[in-house]
């Protein structure tokens, strides 16, 4: 941070503004009480739900709130994004400290939550200049974060707060009828129709391997590593999909994200996160280190390539999905940000890169 300057925070944009003296006075009524100027800052790193830095000379908080427009049913919940995250605070540990949830949405014109900063380093796209990393740094973040995302497997839901989120099986089976119901519902003319891939994925699903505490946005641009470590998680963030599921489901979401310096043109500029660093992991690599750690939870030590495409086509299915439900927004202009544009595309690569999949083996 440089003269107050958050990395990746930058000026509230007009159609995000709220107002900040509203949220004063009603954190104030619950014990909080922000004296002196409020400096507000948005961050533009997510697409989903917006965030924003409030800051005073004596406070350093986040205020979470949903984005306008038609929003996906269930989606965009502050409450639970919140009682999660204050469900798990004993038995992970790695959450911010929540400071307050509000569900009146005449306070804003949303509900919002308010919660403390973790202040560290946020992987981007790419690192900040400052932050640089050899291979064996690269690769030893690389399995820490692994080993943080495992930890959140290995909790026992029903010793939390949060017993009643598990369903129990049915998991995949649920997962692949709602990302389904949910692109139809979010489909626009101009992107395919995925029907092929969600056909293949209801005839290939597998049974459950384990109900398990899942994050369901596991990426590296969810973390927050410690300043005098940038190889040491010391938060996890944005907690909005977690729920209690599948976590070979979790690992194929998060490897999705996972854009490798091999891989091809178009998909290398969808990357969001530094997975293509000397040292990184490969995919494969992910999925093998983590079986053979989580074999007592999954069952098993290990995946063949066979089994594990059905986990790969599923996650970047998601992400096609998720991407064509903000690109839904952009297309019937429920916003203005230029930056949206360019998920359409990106929807239609990743039906394109699943198909390759599930007819050829590879993308």
């Amino acid at each position: 941070m440089t003269d107050g300057v958050i990395e990746g925070a930058s000026a509230v944009r007009d159609e995000d503004a709220f107002d900040v003296e509203a949220v004063r006075s009603w954190l104030a009524d619950r014990g909080t009480v922000l004296t002196g100027d409020i400096a507000v800052q948005q961050f533009g790193g997510g697409a989903s739900n917006l965030t924003y830095s409030l800051r005073t000379a004596d406070a350093d908080l986040i205020l979470r709130r949903p984005p306008g427009g038609k929003k996906a049913a269930g989606a965009h919940d502050m409450g639970r994004e919140y009682r999660i995250q204050d469900g798990l605070k004993d038995a992970f540990g790695l959450v911010p400290q929540m400071v307050a949830y509000c569900e009146d949405e005449s306070v804003i014109g949303s509900t919002f939550y308010v919660m403390e900063r973790v202040a560290g380093i946020i992987p981007r796209r790419d690192f900040p200049p400052e932050v640089v990393l050899g291979p064996e740094q690269t690769r030893q973040l690389c399995l820490n974060a692994l080993d943080v995302l495992m930890d959140l497997h290995r909790v026992d839901v029903n010793a939390t707060p949060l017993a009643s989120m598990n369903k129990g099986n049915g998991y995949v089976e649920r997962q692949i009828s709602g990302w389904s119901t949910r692109f139809r519902n979010a489909h626009t003319p101009d992107i395919g129709n995925y029907e092929e891939v969600m056909a293949w994925l209801e005839t290939n699903r597998p049974a459950d391997v384990a109900n398990c505490m899942i994050h369901n946005d596991f990426r590296f641009d969810n973390l927050v590593l410690a300043a005098d470590d940038p190889t040491r998680p010391i938060a996890v963030l944005d907690w909005e999909m977690a729920t209690v599921g599948d976590p070979l489901m979790d690992l194929g979401g998060t490897m999705a994200y996972w854009v490798q310096d091999d891989d091809e043109e178009f998909f290398r500029l969808f990357r969001r996160q530094p997975t293509n660093l000397p040292g990184m992991l490969t995919r494969a690599e992910v999925v093998a280190y983590y079986c053979e750690a989580m074999a007592p939870v999954i069952g098993t030590s290990s995946v063949t390539p066979e089994q594990w495409r059905f986990y790969e086509v599923y996650g970047l299915f998601r992400l096609g999905v998720i991407a064509q439900q903000i690109y839904y927004r952009y297309f019937h202009k429920q916003t203005t940000n230029e930056a949206y544009a360019i998920f359409g595309p990106a929807a239609n690569h990743l039906e394109t890169r699943c198909l390759a999949i599930i007819r050829d083996g590879s993308a």
